[in-house]
């Protein structure tokens, strides 16, 4: 698999990697959301119900107020009868309890007088807003000593305390309704689903119409079922929600997420063929430096032996240098003709091919360059080789070895072999290579030569890895003391 696909493959299990991670949290909130709601609706039936009951109790409370200004009322009547002076004390003893308990505010008036209770305002005229304001109650009416009483009353302290305890109870139901505290939007509406109890985090225009409140109910109710609760009027109402807009927008983030991945892979992708075209490109650059590099050197050597051949008798020796030099340029022919497309490999004798490369460079590098070489005897060392390329490999190595002793030095090559594979060690005493560019030597384009081209090592670990199914790689390298490749070959079976 090539490393674009590798590249879009690991983009694409990163992305839905992303996708079911966003989902399950997506699922983890919506799941907290329902919870909270239900709870709150919970919270809500919980309070009606308390209201309800107190409701009961505050009916109840009435009615025993009720009953004791009734009870007030036929102990004032008792007075006209004619043993009433025996029970008088009781009587007014009992009457005053029945007050002090109940704490009920009472006004007795003859006619349109008030006689009685509170104190204060006792001969004044009963005006209307006085009238009004006992008038909550229905009034007793009775008789003492021939003449007729009224007894207006209004609910005690008591009452009125526990009523305006019951009226914030509901208050704060109606608060919890439209301010929830779990920010979810909610909807509350009568059994019938046609009008809104109460309403929270929901914009009021989107439901000012039925036609609006009916198309809302059924969206949110596509989504969550509504939570059915009773409010304190015994009711059936209920409650419909949607999801917060953190879950929206948690619920967006994978195809958010998508689009992203969608556009990493685009631009990798770009970036990647980039990288490739631009590679070619240095590829093709330099193998046309190579290629006048490789023809520069037997050319100039034929340019020589010509004008030194010139009006001199010819001999077999300058035939045989002219001959290595015609070889040289048949030999670079080869070379350029096996690249991109696959060569073809023989059962070559590696020493043989090692020798020939080294004999042909001998004699044309620096007189203070030595070459040391150390094969084996009685060894065979025969694997399948294209030697056109490997000569190159050899060659290649050697003349960076030069470059780096600057032209005096020891160049030398150890075989050694196992029972699969053989092993070339190609080492220079010259001023090695730095740590930071150790691991950059093989890339197309990389040197540290100040008019290199960055190939020769390229194109050996072309030759090597891909055409001959072997490796090359530096062994070590110390600074100021030299560099040592080791190229390793698969063995003929």
């Amino acid at each position: 698999m090539s490393k674009k696909w590798i590249l879009v493959a690991v983009t694409v299990v990163v992305a839905l990697a992303a996708l079911w991670q966003t989902n399950r949290i997506a699922s983890q909130i919506r799941e907290a959301e329902e919870a909270k709601i239900r709870l709150w609706a919970g919270a809500i039936s919980q309070k009606a119900h308390l209201v309800n009951t107190t409701e009961q109790f505050f009916n109840q409370v009435a009615t025993d107020e009720h009953r004791k200004m009734e009870m007030y009322t036929n102990i004032l009547q008792s007075f006209n009868s004619p043993n009433f002076n025996s029970d008088l004390d009781f009587s007014l003893a009992y009457v005053h309890y029945i007050i002090d308990s109940s704490q009920t505010q009472i006004l007795i008036v003859d006619r349109d007088s008030i006689i009685t209770v509170p104190q204060e305002l006792s001969g004044q005229k009963l005006t209307d807003s006085l009238r009004a304001e006992f008038s909550d109650n229905p009034p007793f009416m009775y008789n003492i000593w021939g003449m007729p009483m009224t007894l207006y009353y209004k609910e005690s302290i008591i009452y009125s305390n526990l009523r305006m305890a019951l009226d914030e109870l509901t208050e704060s139901i109606l608060s919890e309704i439209t301010n929830n505290s779990v920010f979810v939007p909610v909807i509350i509406v009568d059994s019938r689903h046609h009008n809104i109890i109460g309403m929270g985090n929901i914009d009021s225009a989107s439901v000012d119409t039925p036609q609006k409140l009916a198309a809302r109910l059924a969206k949110m109710g596509s989504r969550n079922d509504p939570v059915a609760i009773t409010l304190p009027d015994n009711h059936r109402a209920y409650v419909y929600y949607e999801d917060t807009p953190l879950l929206k927008a948690v619920q967006w983030a994978p195809i958010f997420y998508l689009i992203i991945a969608i556009v990493l892979v685009v631009v990798s992708y770009n970036l990647f063929r980039t990288a490739r075209s631009m590679e070619q490109n240095r590829i093709w650059v330099g193998l046309a430096k190579e290629t006048a590099h490789q023809l520069g050197t037997p050319i100039s050597s034929l340019i020589a032996w010509t004008e030194y051949l010139k009006g001199k008798t010819f001999e077999d020796k300058y035939a045989d240098e002219v001959g290595k030099d015609l070889k040289r340029l048949e030999t670079i022919t080869h070379r350029f003709s096996k690249i991109g497309s696959v060569p073809e490999l023989k059962e070559e004798n590696v020493v043989e091919v090692i020798n020939t490369a080294i004999n042909y460079l001998q004699s044309r590098a620096p007189r203070k360059v030595k070459f040391a070489t150390s094969f084996p005897d009685g060894e065979e060392f025969i694997a399948p080789l294209n030697s056109y390329l490997f000569e190159w490999v050899i060659e290649n190595i050697c003349k960076n070895a030069i470059d780096a002793m600057n032209g005096a030095g020891t160049f030398s090559i150890v075989l050694s072999q196992d029972a699969r594979q053989i092993y070339i060690d190609l080492s220079d005493t010259g001023k090695g290579i730095p740590q930071s560019a150790q691991k950059k030597i093989f890339d197309s384009g990389f040197t540290t030569k100040p008019r290199g081209w960055g190939l020769g090592l390229s194109l050996a670990k072309r030759i090597i890895n891909e055409y001959h199914r072997g490796s090359i790689f530096l062994k070590y390298s110390v600074p100021g003391q030299g560099s040592t490749f080791r190229i390793v070959l698969k063995k003929s079976k």
